[in-house]
Formats: C-alpha cells, sequence, structure tokens
C-alpha cells in the first residue's frame, strides 16, 4: 500500500515539475511546404470562402465598416378620411374614427351592434348567465353581482321577456343588450376610406431629421398634392395617404371577414438609411401584418363599447353601440449607418485573423487522413533542447547552408 502510493506520490511529482518546466518553453510556427494537389486545393477553397463570406456578407451586405444607430427618436400622426352613407344617415369621420385625430393608434368603425333606450330600472338577467335561470324566488339571492352577468340581483324570479321560462330579475341598465341589440350591416363603403400617416424619424448621433412626406416648393403644392395621391410602393412612395382596402390586401385580409369580426393590423414604417449617400436616399418601407390572433376564436377581432347619453321625458336614458372595426398599430423601426474607421479597422483586422482558420483546418486533415507513414508529423513537430556545439551534418543543416528557412516535402509521402 506504502509502496503503490509512493509511486503515485512521485509520478504526480514528476507530472508537476515537467508542467512547470514546459510552461516556460517558448513555441515558434515552423513553415513547411507541402506539395499536395488535393491539400493545396482544400486550403485554398477555404481561403476563397472566408473572404468572401467577410466581403460579400460582413462589409457589402452588414456594412460592418460603419459606426449605426438603431434607436432613432420618432413621432406619429394620424388622420381617418372618408364619408359613407349608412342607411338615412351620412357618418363622416367623428362618427367611425376613434380617435378622429390620433397618434400611432387608430381605429374605424366597420360595423355595428346598437341597443336602443336603455334606462336605469329592473328587469329579466340574459339567461345564459350562470345560475340565472329559476322557477322561484328563493333561487335568487338578494343583492349577489354576476360579474360575468349584467347587474345587481333583485331576489325575484321573473319572466323572460316575452318568453315561457323565467331568470332572475336584476337593476341595470335595462333592457339587457343580449335581448334587445339590433345588428346593423357593415359599412362596405369603408373599404374606400383612406388613413393619413405622418413620421417623422430624427436620428440624434449623426443629426439627420427625415419624414415620410415629399418635400414640396409651397403649402399650396402640398396640400394639392396630398389631396390626391394614394401611396403605391413604385408610384408614390411619398405619399402618406393609405386606403384600408389596400391595407387589408397587403396584409393578406379578407375585408368582408374584418367588417364581421373587426381585426388589429400593424402598420410597420421601416427606416434604413445609408447616411455615406445623401440623406434625400433615406426613404420609409412599409409593411403590414394582422397582429391579434385570428385562429383562436376568443382573443381574435377586435370591438368595443361606447354609449350616447340623452335624456327623454325626463328620464335619463342612453343607446349602447358595440363596434366592430379595424385597430392599426403604427410601428417604427430605424437603423441608420455611416462610415466610421473604429469599426472599419476591427472589421478588418477580424477578417484578417480569421484567414489563420484555413491553416488550422488543413493542418487537421493533413494530419489526421493524409500523414499515413507519420511523415508530415516528424517534420511539423521538432524539439530543441539544446543547440549542439558542433554543427551535425543533416539534411536540414545542409539547407539552411544555401540559404533555406523552411522544409519541402515534395517526394516520398504517399497519399
Amino acid at each position: 500500500m506504502c509502496e503503490t502510493f509512493y509511486k503515485f506520490a512521485m509520478g504526480l511529482r514528476e507530472f508537476i515539475k515537467e508542467y512547470f518546466l514546459s510552461f516556460w518553453d517558448y513555441e515558434t510556427p515552423k513553415v513547411m511546404v507541402v506539395k499536395n494537389r488535393t491539400l493545396g486545393v482544400i486550403y485554398r477553397g477555404v481561403q476563397c470562402l472566408v473572404i468572401t463570406y467577410f466581403i460579400w456578407y460582413v462589409f457589402i451586405s452588414q456594412k460592418a465598416y460603419q459606426e449605426s444607430e438603431t434607436r432613432p427618436e420618432s413621432s406619429v400622426y394620424t388622420l381617418m378620411k372618408g364619408t359613407a352613407v349608412h342607411g338615412d344617415d351620412i357618418l363622416d369621420m367623428v362618427e367611425y374614427a376613434q380617435p378622429s385625430e390620433g397618434g400611432d393608434v387608430i381605429s374605424t368603425i366597420l360595423r355595428r351592434e346598437v341597443t336602443y333606450n336603455q334606462t336605469q330600472g329592473t328587469c329579466a338577467e340574459y339567461f345564459k348567465v350562470a345560475n340565472a335561470n329559476c322557477t322561484t324566488d328563493s333561487d335568487c339571492v338578494k343583492g349577489e353581482v354576476d360579474f360575468d352577468g349584467h347587474g345587481r340581483r333583485t331576489g325575484r324570479c321573473v319572466q323572460y321577456y316575452n318568453h315561457t321560462f323565467k331568470t332572475c330579475e336584476i337593476q341595470t341598465w335595462c333592457p339587457v343588450e343580449e335581448y334587445a341589440v339590433v345588428r346593423e350591416p357593415a359599412l362596405v363603403e369603408a373599404i374606400n376610406f383612406t388613413v393619413f400617416i405622418r413620421n417623422s424619424i430624427h436620428f440624434p448621433k449623426f443629426k439627420v431629421l427625415r419624414g415620410n412626406i415629399k418635400d414640396a416648393s409651397n403649402k399650396r403644392d402640398m396640400h394639392k398634392y396630398l389631396s390626391k395621391c394614394h401611396y403605391d410602393d413604385e408610384k408614390e412612395p411619398y405619399c402618406p395617404n393609405f386606403r384600408l382596402g389596400y391595407i387589408a390586401d397587403q396584409a393578406r385580409e379578407n375585408f368582408s371577414e374584418l367588417c364581421r369580426t373587426g381585426g388589429v393590423i400593424g402598420v410597420f414604417i421601416n427606416w434604413h438609411c445609408n447616411l455615406d449617400l445623401d440623406p434625400s436616399h433615406c426613404k420609409p418601407t412599409y409593411s403590414f401584418r394582422r397582429l391579434d390572433l385570428r385562429k383562436d376564436e376568443i382573443n381574435s377581432g377586435y370591438y368595443y363599447r361606447f354609449a350616447k347619453y340623452y335624456s327623454k321625458d325626463g328620464v335619463e336614458s342612453r343607446t349602447l353601440i358595440k363596434a366592430y372595426g379595424i385597430r392599426l398599430d403604427v410601428i417604427v423601426h430605424g437603423h441608420a449607418g455611416k462610415f466610421s474607421p473604429i469599426p472599419t479597422i476591427i472589421s478588418t483586422v477580424t477578417a484578417m485573423t480569421s484567414v489563420g482558420i484555413c491553416t488550422i483546418i488543413c493542418d487537421w486533415i493533413m494530419l489526421t487522413f493524409i500523414d499515413k507513414n507519420e511523415v508530415y508529423s516528424e517534420r511539423k513537430f521538432d524539439e530543441i533542447v539544446k543547440e549542439p556545439t558542433v554543427p551535425i551534418s543533416t539534411e536540414l543543416s545542409y539547407m539552411n547552408s544555401f540559404g533555406s528557412n523552411h522544409s519541402d516535402l515534395s517526394d516520398g509521402v504517399p497519399l
């Protein structure tokens, strides 16, 4: 046991000693020319791939020579425009746009469900509310409030309007919405409504301010242009007027279906500016995408409720409106870049350093797959312990006597 421990201790001592002494060794690369066509093709091929990657992707595509800014300052102003005929009523933007003038969110009503002449009083609860159906007063708890229902229960069991069954009586705005609602037809003219989107963006690092509206010589020409133009990515890229029908098409949505259920659509304004060019080349691009989950019926669509209050025969009354529509969320992304020597130097040094991976790959291939007789490895790795006092006549010293500083392996090494 003691002998085994002694051997282990001595072995550990030798290992630590060897590791400590080798820590102070100096290593230097050795140039060795290997005339192997296969290895040469691999080496140049990998070099070509690395250089192509840095030139095409890093420098040209990603513009790694530029200093960039990705958090610009931005402002958005929106305005809905259009007029529609709905039955005997004429609707303008005050009727269907919420808000009529807004910021980065604006919505328009496409369909309404209206409950007229509601007043404060008592009436039967909607029969689909949990525990609303009853046969006697004892089935209804007085003062109980069901948050999925419409009001506070009075403790009475009453007839459900013109039906034969009964539900618990509640104190609320009567009649309840589900019973008295009137569903109006969709506002099909809304497909031609336009939304005006004005966006300005500022890159403070480069002191550049840009807008999405085309510059005009005077305000009169500007007003004339904006009153007639509609956005087109090729013909009118600077026009800020977007038809709702165009937005729905670009988002790949059916406008008739949006009228039925409503929906939330994102309007993405993307600014990608190369400030090495004139700032006039900095133009926005637009994309549109449905944001709500249309496959999930519970979470899909968009609607909201509001009421119009009035006095009728001295009694406060209201008209409750459930509005289905399109909500537009304007989302701005910005990225600007300009030449700077610091990222250029960093990217160039990284590219030059990465070329060294070619040598590592080819050394691994040479020593693993080609070096069958260990000829390459014998020439690749040399360990010099002490310089000899008397010159020894070797192949290497013979080569050095003629001024050569590298080994040339061209013969006698089978693949």
